[in-house]
């Protein structure tokens, strides 16, 4: 194993998943905030599929405990974002 692939398992996919999640923030401050948090929850649960798919060398958690709370807090981003771009998609209690 040469020094490039050991600098690039040891980063694994977190170089993409934070230019992507500063991106994503840029847009929403500066565009749309509905959208932006969209893609920024997307950012989030590709970095938790890409956690799962063995990318990076963290040691302190295990990769699932990673993947699965990315992904929890991304599709949540991604919810939220939806609802407040499209009201009507809220339940309507006690009408």
């Amino acid at each position: 194993m040469n020094a490039e692939n050991a600098v690039r398992e040891r980063w694994g996919p977190y170089p993409l998943v934070l230019v992507g999640a500063i991106l994503a923030v840029v847009f929403a401050v500066v565009a749309d905030p509905e959208w932006g948090g969209f893609a920024l929850g997307a950012v989030m649960t590709l970095g938790a599929l890409l956690r799962l798919g063995g990318g990076g060398r963290l040691a302190v958690r295990r990769p699932a405990t990673d993947a699965v709370t990315l992904a929890i807090f991304g599709l949540a981003l991604m919810a939220g974002s939806l609802l407040l771009q499209y009201p009507w998609l809220m339940p309507r209690y006690g009408r």
